[in-house]
């Protein structure tokens, strides 16, 4: 896979609203996992888990494998800011809107 492909790849799902990455930050539900949270909701999925809701908080993707890449990406970039919440270090950041 090219560099081009990776990229579309990675941002169609974001655009689709099936990253599980993106569904579990938006979710924010106490005592969800944080760390590579999206990876592991697909990972759940693939598994079939039963109540990724209760879980994490969010649905799985309808289509976990084809996820699974780009939400392992994306959960590797934000690594850091997730190992931070983690260990309750406070950072002040907010998002948008």
């Amino acid at each position: 896979m090219n560099k081009h492909a990776g990229w579309l790849l990675l941002l169609t799902c974001l655009h689709l609203g099936g990253c599980a990455t993106a569904r579990t930050l938006d979710a924010n539900k106490p005592g969800a996992p944080v760390v590579y949270a999206g990876t592991r909701l697909d990972w759940y999925a693939l598994q079939d888990g039963c109540c990724p809701v209760e879980r994490f908080g969010a649905e799985a993707p309808r289509y976990a494998g084809v996820d699974l890449p780009a939400s392992a990406l994306l959960d590797t970039l934000l690594l850091p800011l997730s190992l931070a919440k983690a260990l309750g270090i406070g950072l002040q950041v907010s998002g948008g809107g």
